[in-house]
């Protein structure tokens, strides 16, 4: 038998890595560790090589008590579909790396006392730290002062302004998809926007605005606030179409409503974009790749919103957090057929 198999026969320990790295065992650890300027990147390179191949796996209780930390994270989440989690989750842990920080996900499903319970079970775990993501970009409450760890809010701010939070700026979304369709020539633009209680849907409504604005150019009809469904799109726009109002683009409020858009107008036999162009947000993939056309969409990088999460949640853990921050990640606009040949 081979030293790889008899290595593997028992658990394997830093000494075991380091022997067969032809290194000390401090210098494996801090190999593994990845202590900058501490071992050469050859070493570096040799000692993963060998852990690697010989399946090491850290002792977190040990890390743990050397570092008093345990590697892991909580993120709490009121997204029930993962619309938004899911892919600030996949930001947060490219941001904390492969086999550094683990992330547990807590759906509280908006409910005040199921947030509580997994807050709790979270504290209890000995988590690092915190990251909250709302299913809205609406202020919510704070919970920072509840726990004794460090909090960051994805998505949905904070009502406490010496909180961190990382959020989307709908705002300037809007302004995207108006300058979009002006540019193509476009100027009897509506707007079918989503719930109105949102802050999302009343401020991509003034992103929407002010770009006409500054063409000199307004709506060509009062936007319509309803609901974020596809039943909401294909109602709005054939009342829109029976009306006498004289359309050449529709800009949804979200994915959603735009497929509805997108059914309602084909189904009165319109071309898009030839006959009406239409644009969206949320560049969410399965809706907009599978639209018939495929839909433009302003995409608001939630994967930047969760690797910004964890980058602001890391340093706040080595050392004193930025004060009163509220960080912005910009969208940008993703044009496909819907509205590219109009």
């Amino acid at each position: 038998m081979n030293v790889w198999s008899e290595t593997r026969r028992k658990r394997v320990t830093l000494r075991d890595v380091a022997s067969l790295a032809g290194v000390s065992p401090s210098t494996a650890s801090k190999a593994l560790n990845d202590r900058p300027g501490q071992v050469s990147a050859a070493t570096r390179e040799r000692v993963r090589e060998v852990a690697d191949r010989l399946g090491f796996t850290p002792n977190v209780l040990a890390q743990s008590m050397h570092s008093r930390r345990t590697g892991t994270v909580g993120l709490i989440t009121d997204d029930l579909e993962g619309r938004f989690s899911l892919p600030i989750l996949m930001g947060a842990e490219d941001a904390f790396g492969a086999h550094r920080t683990s992330v547990f996900l807590c759906d509280g499903r908006g409910d005040p006392i199921r947030e509580s319970h997994h807050l709790k079970a979270l504290i209890g775990r000995d988590v690092d730290g915190l990251i909250v993501v709302g299913a809205r970009p609406d202020a919510r409450a704070s919970l920072s002062h509840q726990v004794p760890v460090p909090v960051v809010y994805a998505y949905a701010p904070s009502q406490n302004p010496n909180d961190l939070s990382v959020v989307t700026d709908n705002v300037q979304a809007g302004k995207l998809v108006g300058d979009h369709l002006v540019a193509l020539g476009i100027r009897h633009i509506v707007h079918i926007a989503g719930d109105a209680t949102y802050s999302a849907a009343q401020e991509r409504h003034r992103g929407v605005v002010e770009a006409l604005r500054a063409h000199d150019l307004s709506l060509a009809s009062p936007t319509m606030f309803g609901s974020w469904t596809e039943t909401w799109g294909r109602a709005a726009t054939r009342s829109l179409l029976e009306g006498s109002a004289d359309v050449d683009a529709i800009i949804a409020g979200s994915d959603r409503i735009a497929r509805g858009v997108l059914e309602a107008a084909q189904q009165r036999g319109l071309r898009i974009p030839e006959d009406i162009a239409v644009a969206s947000f949320d560049n969410w993939e399965p809706l907009v790749s599978g639209a018939q056309p495929p839909l433009t969409s302003v995409d608001f990088g939630f994967k930047l919103i969760g690797r910004r999460a964890a980058q602001l949640l890391s340093q706040a853990l080595d050392g004193p957090p930025p004060a009163h921050l509220v960080e912005t990640v910009g969208p940008r606009l993703v044009i496909r057929e819907s509205s590219a040949g109009a």
